[in-house]
């Protein structure tokens, strides 16, 4: 296959490329500084310049669109709430309309989403099939980015809505981020330990992209593990994957006075479960947190 991707310098694009190149697929990014990305990919990628120049998408198989702002790294002014939608929304807009303008447009439209389209769900176990309990930034966002992806949709193209959770590599993201502090004995749970952590282990995601890409699946679904944990057991097991103590915790109210309003993504949480991808077939092969933690961190 011609697979485009956007966002192919990302943590999931990444993982995601080598195992496309292996698998003998021909793989074009489409990136704003070509000459960055050149730096962070393989040289058997071609780039393409933010689609300049591009007017269809005539000889290209399958799109896959994970663009965007990281959604945790700065405090949510109302110049960031901006910049996290927009980084979505406009590229899905313009791919949307290079489907639109293609007179044999890709057979199939894998396009980003979260989990947190659903909202903070407390102990509520949610499939693909449950409406969002709440209007929060997570879901407007996600909403309207799906909804974007979903006008790429003809007899000619199926779309696939990944609602992806936290996903778990050794490169970036999470445990990058945690496992410093408790190697120096700072492992703390965020406020009462209860909410849901909707976990996914990078192979496991990379392996639900290649899933869908291949099997003629469409809608939306959960890139989850089938395990969810709460946010104190992922702790816990994070603390003892590296022998370090995990008995601290920050208060909800310190979390919101230093993060404000994106604190409900960590203080929030899904019991999320990828009701679809199992009914399809998917075999996760990381389901104990404690083991993926332990295979990333080796």
């Amino acid at each position: 296959m011609k697979i485009l991707i956007t966002g192919g310098t990302g943590l999931i694009g990444r993982h995601l490329i080598p195992r496309l190149l292996a698998s003998g697929h021909q793989v074009t990014v489409s990136t704003r500084d070509p000459e960055i990305a050149r730096g962070r990919i393989d040289n058997r990628v071609m780039l393409w310049r933010a689609f300049e120049g591009q007017s269809h998408l005539n000889g290209i198989d399958a799109v896959i669109n994970l663009a965007g702002e990281p959604i945790v790294d700065k405090r949510w002014t109302t110049k960031q709430k901006q910049r996290l939608c927009h980084s979505r929304w406009d590229i899905t807009q313009q791919l949307v309309a290079l489907f639109q303008a293609s007179t044999q447009p890709p057979a199939i439209l894998i396009s980003g989403s979260a989990i947190g389209y659903y909202g903070d769900s407390g102990d509520k176990v949610v499939t693909e099939a449950t409406p969002p309990v709440d209007d929060s930034l997570p879901h407007r966002l996600c909403a309207r980015w799906e909804q974007l992806a979903l006008e790429a949709q003809s007899q000619h193209t199926r779309v696939c809505l990944l609602r992806t959770g936290i996903v778990l590599a050794p490169d970036g993201g999470m445990v990058t981020k945690l496992a410093p502090l408790f190697r120096f004995g700072f492992g703390a749970a965020l406020g009462d330990g209860r909410q849901y952590l909707p976990w996914i282990h990078i192979d496991d995601m990379v392996s639900g992209l290649l899933w869908l890409l291949n099997h003629h699946s469409e809608g939306p679904f959960n890139l989850v593990s089938s395990h969810p944990v709460r946010h104190q057991q992922f702790i816990n097991a994070l603390g003892h994957v590296l022998n370090r103590p995990a008995f601290l915790r920050v208060p909800a109210i310190v979390m919101r006075m230093l993060m404000g309003e994106s604190a409900i993504l960590l203080l929030g949480g899904q019991q999320a479960l990828p009701e679809r991808l199992i009914a399809d077939g998917f075999a996760f092969r990381w389901c104990n947190p404690e083991e993926a933690l332990r295979d990333l961190l080796r």
